[in-house]
């Protein structure tokens, strides 16, 4: 696809509450003439016409298989649940389709390598749509660090506090499903930050996690603490509860709060989006950047991320987060839950995800008790 001229066409599957962000994502950048928006398929036909409406996609479609014969277009964006995600990934691949994929990426670990290795074997692009990294805080931290403002890294740490999930009727008005996932804050939440602190801190070498359940109301863990050592030597330490908020306009803008500490000072993230940096033994400043658009999810991380796969179909720049790298987070994750279930430090390097995999998260050491709701 390299030197292409025209926009590039652009399909949909799934109409859910997320795919919102990714839709005003794509229609900005149709505006811009980089894309043409050219369908969308979804098995509720009449949801799927009301979300085409509302961000001026030509035509809706029952059946993904159907819209891809029709339009044959340049990229299939997936925006479904997990169990789809094969049946989908096939579907285009068969039809030499290139695909961005929601995450989570497959029902387990065995499905999406088995979709990684069907893409790579059909040498059709599969990326991950990963998008907390795309965050326009991540994406300054990141410079910040490659340009030494930070110096030697020596941790990470976030706090997930976005407080939506006390309750019985926690998640129901935007994505029930929540409620009944059998792993929900690893699986769901803390997968961003896994896929984060690798994209600023290098690769993970050991986990070490406790997980729990605070509302009753779910099925899955809502509540955990990670701790990752890296590879170059820094740890990083994920603190994450659904139930409680933190200080912020709106609690989802950055589901929490984090801090990067390095030889030459810490940088901080609030809950509006600032960063400060405190330079070793001065005092704290706010460091001005872009925070990014307020009217969409993550500063537009949606648009950021489309952005990035469609200079790599049509430009050949290097592509983040392709299914093949995105197997590094999922080994992590499934590493989080042994660690958890096996009340042990998990080393990556021999750790096989495929070695009795785990399905649920709770039991001991953790079991959900009284004390825990």
């Amino acid at each position: 696809m390299n030197g292409r001229t025209r926009p590039l066409r652009v399909a949909a599957v799934g109409a859910g509450y997320f795919s919102q962000y990714q839709y005003h994502g794509w229609r900005r950048m149709a505006e811009d003439g980089l894309i043409e928006m050219t369908g969308l398929a979804n098995r509720d036909r009449g949801r799927g016409e009301a979300m085409a409406a509302r961000f001026g996609i030509p035509r809706v479609f029952g059946g993904l298989p159907e819209m891809l014969d029709a339009l044959r277009p340049d990229l299939l964006d997936i925006v479904t649940p997990p169990p789809t995600h094969r049946e989908f990934v096939h579907a285009a691949v068969e039809r030499g389709v290139p695909v961005i994929c929601q995450k989570p990426f497959g029902v387990d670990y065995a499905d999406a390598l088995a979709m990684t290795e069907l893409a790579e074997a059909a040498g059709v692009p599969l990326i991950v749509h990963e998008n907390y990294r795309w965050e326009p805080w991540y994406r300054e931290t990141r410079r910040l660090i490659d340009r030494g403002d930070l110096g030697e890294l020596h941790a990470i740490g976030f706090r997930l506090r976005p407080g939506d999930g006390q309750g019985p009727r926690a998640y129901l008005d935007r994505q029930p499903y929540f409620q009944t996932m059998p792993r929900l804050l690893v699986v769901e939440t803390a997968i961003h930050w896994i896929d984060t602190f690798r994209f600023l801190m290098g690769e993970v070498q050991a986990v070490y996690a406790r997980l729990r359940r605070i509302n009753p109301a779910i099925a899955g863990e809502d509540a955990g603490i990670i701790v990752f050592e890296f590879a170059g030597g820094a740890t990083g330490l994920f603190d994450g509860n659904r139930c409680n908020d933190h200080p912020a306009s709106d609690p989802r803008r950055t589901m929490g709060e984090c801090w990067i500490e390095g030889s030459r000072g810490v940088l901080r993230l609030d809950g509006e989006a600032r960063l400060f940096f405190k330079p070793h033994h001065a005092g704290e400043r706010e460091h001005g950047y872009d925070r990014g658009r307020d009217d969409t999810w993550g500063g537009g991380a949606c648009e950021w991320l489309q952005r990035h796969v469609i200079a790599h179909l049509a430009q050949g720049a290097p592509a983040e987060n392709t299914a093949r790298d995105y197997l590094a987070n999922l080994n992590v994750q499934e590493a989080v839950y042994r660690s958890h279930a096996d009340g042990r430090r998990i080393v990556l390097d021999a750790f096989d995800p495929l070695e009795r995999p785990l399905r649920a998260t709770l039991g001991p050491p953790f079991p959900a008790s009284a004390g825990d709701h």
